[in-house]
């Protein structure tokens, strides 16, 4: 049987403070530090606690070439490999099923830099909920609480050698720009007319043209810039209260400008879900839609192998898609939203994505706007 190391490891060093009674009640200082190794294996999606001596053998055994199980036993003895393997953090190659391996395989297969695999696996939520039980906090509230904030605009260079630029003339694009805002107050009867909703996700995630650059290898033109033109960005769609769309989740296909259902919901279990999605973020799930924007990203580190700028490019890619659609919403007369505080996992189990392959980067959405602001809106005011 042959071994090597995980494709993706880091070993963090992390302090856990805590308060120490005895030197509290005798007079000295109360704070008390511990140390712990934690490993970070993106393949196995959870941190593991290991000791020194672990963190010293998983030095001397390379990710690439696999070596004897022989050889290992002998110059770091056969328990410490058994409990390292048990760990996920060395593989084996024999017939068994090993999970582990197995996410490895998946890991290496997608070219991930190990950076971005570390930070995009273990910065994911589930379960959590921001904000429970609070308003959303004013900016006098803010201000209290953390004191005066940074300035809004910053100088740089001599301000005497400023070049004053003229006004701006007035474009088509004003209207959307000008009136588009952060919907945070959204009527919970009103739908989302399908017409409406069509334009939304062709216009901002869907082919307007294609062109074949090589033998199999597509492209889209789209509204949106992307990294080497490769749109990754996928498309999943929540459904709440659009005529003629069962409540559920769909895939939005775009090419075929098609909604590919995935799983039928009643109207409780498709808000239970819009709650979990942005994390109880309540002033977004009276919204009748959501997207939530995955990168496919085979699709984008295809050509951008283990690069350091990859996973960049998915976020601006998400970044640059959100505000397309902020915009048609605008045009229909709706405010519309993005968040990146969302329940990754809650997204994953749902879709049936696996974060390895389609990372959720971020949920949109849009709606007609309630009656009322019961949360901060930052609205244009003419």
């Amino acid at each position: 049987m042959k071994i090597r190391r995980c494709a993706v490891l880091f070993i963090e060093p992390r302090e856990d403070l805590g308060i120490d009674w005895t030197a509290l009640f005798s007079g000295a200082g109360a704070l008390s530090a511990s140390l712990r190794w934690v490993a970070l294996a993106p393949h196995l999606d959870r941190e593991t606690t290991i000791d020194a001596a672990q963190v010293a053998a998983l030095g001397t055994i390379g990710q690439t070439a696999w070596i004897d199980r022989q050889d290992a036993d002998g110059r770091l003895g056969a328990a410490m490999v058994d409990s390292l393997l048990a760990l996920g953090l060395l593989l084996d190659d024999g017939p068994a099923e090993n999970p582990a391996r197995e996410r490895d395989t998946v890991l290496r297969a997608q070219h991930w830099r190990p950076l971005s695999a570390a930070a995009h696996m273990f910065s994911r939520w589930d379960g959590m909920e921001v904000d429970k039980g609070m308003h959303f906090p004013s900016f006098e509230e803010l201000v209290q609480a953390y004191g005066t904030p940074p300035p809004p605009a910053i100088g740089r260079g001599d301000p005497d050698q400023a070049i004053k630029l003229p006004r701006p003339a007035s474009g088509p694009l004003d209207a959307q720009l000008l009136q588009r805002y952060t919907g945070r107050n959204y009527d919970p009867e009103a739908v989302l007319p399908l017409d409406v909703l069509a334009r939304l996700l062709q216009r901002t995630f869907g082919a307007q043209a294609e062109r074949m650059l090589a033998q199999e290898a597509m492209v889209f033109k789209k509204t949106s810039p992307s990294a080497g033109g490769l749109h990754p960005t996928e498309a999943y769609v929540l459904a709440q209260r659009v005529p003629g769309v069962t409540p559920g989740l769909y895939h939005y296909h775009a090419l075929n400008h098609a909604l590919e259902p995935l799983a039928a919901l009643d109207p409780a279990e498709a808000s239970e879900l819009a709650r979990q999605f942005v994390a109880d973020q309540h002033w977004f799930v009276d919204a009748p839609v959501m997207v939530v924007m995955a990168a496919r990203v085979a699709r984008n580190f295809w050509k951008y192998r283990n690069h350091a700028k990859a996973h960049r490019a998915l976020m601006l890619d998400a970044g640059h898609l959100s505000q397309t659609f902020y915009l048609l919403a605008t045009e229909a007369g709706m405010p519309g939203f993005v968040t990146a505080a969302v329940n990754e996992k809650a997204i994953e189990r749902a879709f049936g994505l696996d974060p390895l392959s389609d990372a959720v980067v971020a949920v949109c959405g849009c709606g007609v706007a309630g009656a009322g602001q019961t949360t901060l809106e930052l609205r244009y005011e003419q």
